[in-house]
């Protein structure tokens, strides 16, 4: 299975630098931070029957055109991302901004709370065709669940460690157990 190196390799962060005023390196930073959040978060809401439901009904009428022959970050739309945060973190999406500002980097949570609405078409996207495009086809539940964890496990870079600890993070920050 592809992991979360072939996810990153979707998010074109040169333009998420550029629409965000930063530079390459601080935006690249932002986003190793962001996305194993959102994906812990996914994760945690896919443990859950009815969060599993829920996500599976998102993935399966997600178009998958955002990430066809390359991610256009302005074809993405924002108030969508904004949508998706919020089923994933709830009222929790300032906290983990604000842990996630303030244990990866020069990044603050102001630049993570930007960067997770437009990571998350892009990982919604992403599951979509993973889901619809593979063996994991019409499974809701552990599919998306396997799917996700997966992605979790599935980098080769050196952030492991760091997503293991931001995986601990969320648990903490969404009410959940160890990870």
């Amino acid at each position: 299975m592809a992991g979360l190196d072939e996810l990153r390799t979707l998010i074109p962060v040169d333009q998420i630098a550029e629409r965000l005023g930063v530079d390459r390196a601080t935006a690249q930073q932002g986003i190793d931070a962001a996305l194993p959040a959102l994906l812990g978060g996914l994760d945690a809401n896919a443990k859950d029957p009815a969060g599993a439901a829920s996500l599976g009904g998102a993935i399966a009428t997600k178009d998958t055109a955002l990430i066809d022959g390359g991610v256009d970050v302005g074809a993405i739309d924002t108030d969508d991302g904004e949508k998706i945060v919020k089923n994933v973190f709830g009222d929790r999406t300032d906290d983990v901004a604000q842990a996630l500002g303030a244990t990866s980097g020069p990044q603050d949570a102001g630049l993570v709370k930007k960067l997770l609405p437009i990571l998350a078409p892009i990982v919604m996207a992403y599951l979509a065709k993973r889901v619809t495009g593979g063996d994991q086809k019409g499974s809701a539940g552990g599919g998306i669940e396997d799917l996700l964890g997966g992605l979790l496990g599935g980098g080769s870079g050196s952030s492991g460690g760091l997503e293991g600890a931001l995986g601990g993070l969320l648990g903490g920050l969404l009410g959940g157990g160890k990870r």
